[in-house]
């Protein structure tokens, strides 16, 4: 499955409300019909939060919320972008020069990002024109992936519009590595996700080589997703690459005190590859070799060896030359009972024992705890969120996607699934003090969707 390319399907546009209206509305913005369309999902990670930029795997599954884009290609060298929603204006750039701001996150240079990394993978120097409209329905800096999202859309768009062929997982790995053009050091878990999941499962997926395996999820329970309302957009702050950079330090410091190559080192899986020990025992050299105080980045520099000036020009990135503390006993914690985490959910789900709902609950609330304390990605209104969910009938509940704002997913039994919405709306979303937007509001059961793919008019 994953050596195919996206799936190609025919449909009668006017049978589909969506397609129809984006079909219309192109014609109304450019003046003709488009030539097909893509659909790349969101997602929703179960458990497995920032470990896969760690070598780690991951669970995740699509959800139904997706973006699609309708494509005429032109015979000029002009990239216009247009999208449905008002508040992303029009964006216009010749095609034979792409140029992607990193200081600022706009809409349109995750669609570049897609773009330029088919372009590069195939080493093409000038691109046709096309037009293009995007309409998304899943809510923006929540931590579904919305972003992501569009860079799998525009890598799908540009080898469709080219007619190359290109398997789903080198589409993963080229979309992943592209996003990084906008300044974001992630791991390959959302573009891996929107091209290869599957209907009606969830998946493992696995890094270096990657590769996915279907999880079958308890039928007896259903997944909720709820918005915090509070939005983070991961490209527009810090916080998320000082902790690529805290667990990179803390993978070389660990390598370097059990004597191995640390400076070839740039994960901690890589640490525990190279130990051949189990991610438990990881947990104990994580005790002995690093202390819970923050280490300042001349520390660092002494127990590797090295200059103030060999760490910020071999290691840091640019946007974490100025971090004053690193808190690598924390970040190590949480990466490696994470990703035991993980390995603890599929087998449950494999086994599934009688009371699986409740395992899997546990090990969602402990994912969120580590999340919390350890990795420091969460806020008070998610803290919140996941106390009202559990209080109203969640098994487990925890921050999803990189945090610091956006959505909880809460693992719920069916049969108190009506009740726990009702309640959880009344207690979270109608607040007396009206604070939070109706537009922003999402509280959602999800079932596990299908991955990105071309629609031709039938």
């Amino acid at each position: 499955m994953a050596t195919e390319s996206p799936a190609t399907r025919r449909v009668q546009v006017a049978e589909h409300p969506r397609l129809l209206k984006l079909k219309e509305m192109f014609n109304s913005k450019f003046g003709s019909i488009p030539k097909f369309y893509v659909r790349a999902p969101g997602r929703v990670n179960l458990i497995g939060e920032h470990i896969d930029y760690c070598g780690y795997s991951v669970l995740p599954m699509a959800v139904e919320q997706d973006l699609l884009i309708a494509v005429e290609p032109v015979e000029t060298y002009t990239l216009q972008l247009a999208n449905t929603n008002p508040l992303y204006p029009d964006f216009s750039t010749s095609a034979t020069n792409i140029q992607i701001d990193k200081t600022k996150p706009l809409w349109h240079n995750y669609f570049l990002c897609g773009l330029k990394g088919i372009q590069e993978h195939f080493g093409l120097s000038n691109l046709t024109g096309m037009n293009c409209l995007v309409d998304g329905n899943i809510p923006p800096r929540s931590g579904l992936s919305s972003s992501s999202a569009l860079v799998c859309c525009a890598g799908l768009v540009t080898l469709t519009v080219l007619g190359m062929n290109l398997t789903k997982v080198e589409l993963a790995e080229i979309c992943a590595k592209s996003e990084r053009y906008i300044g974001t050091e992630g791991g390959g878990m959302d573009q891996s996700i929107s091209f290869l999941a599957e209907e009606g499962t969830a998946k493992l997926i696995e890094f270096s080589p990657l590769r996915a395996t279907n999880v079958n999820l308890p039928s007896g329970a259903v997944f909720v997703i709820a918005n915090s309302c509070v939005e983070m957009n991961k490209a527009a702050t810090s916080h998320f690459n000082i902790r690529v950079m805290e667990c990179r330090l803390a993978a070389k410091l660990l390598a370097k005190y059990k004597s191995l190559q640390w400076d070839k080192v740039l994960q901690l899986e890589e640490v525990q590859a190279k130990l051949g020990i189990s991610l438990e025992e990881m947990l104990l050299v994580t005790e002995d070799a690093l202390h819970p105080e923050p280490y300042s980045p001349e520390e660092i520099c002494r127990c590797l060896g090295i200059t103030l000036e060999e760490l910020r020009t071999q290691i840091l990135s640019p946007n974490t030359y100025d971090v004053l503390i690193f808190k690598l006993y924390q970040r190590a914690k949480h990466v490696y009972s994470e990703a035991a985490r993980v390995l603890q959910f599929k087998k449950i789900c494999e086994e599934a024992p009688e009371n699986t709902v409740q395992l899997l609950g546990e090990l969602m609330n402990q994912s969120h705890m580590s999340c919390r304390d350890m990795y420091e990605c969460s806020c008070p209104e998610l803290d919140q969120l996941v106390d009202i969910c559990r209080k109203f009938g969640a098994e487990g509940s925890r921050l999803t996607g990189a945090g610091w704002g956006g959505c909880t997913v809460s693992i719920v039994p069916a049969d108190k699934l009506t009740s726990f919405l009702a309640n959880v709306h009344k207690a979270y979303y109608q607040r007396s003090d009206g604070s939070l937007a109706p537009e922003k509001q999402s509280l959602f059961a999800t079932k596990p969707g299908g991955g990105a793919l071309v629609f031709l008019e039938a």
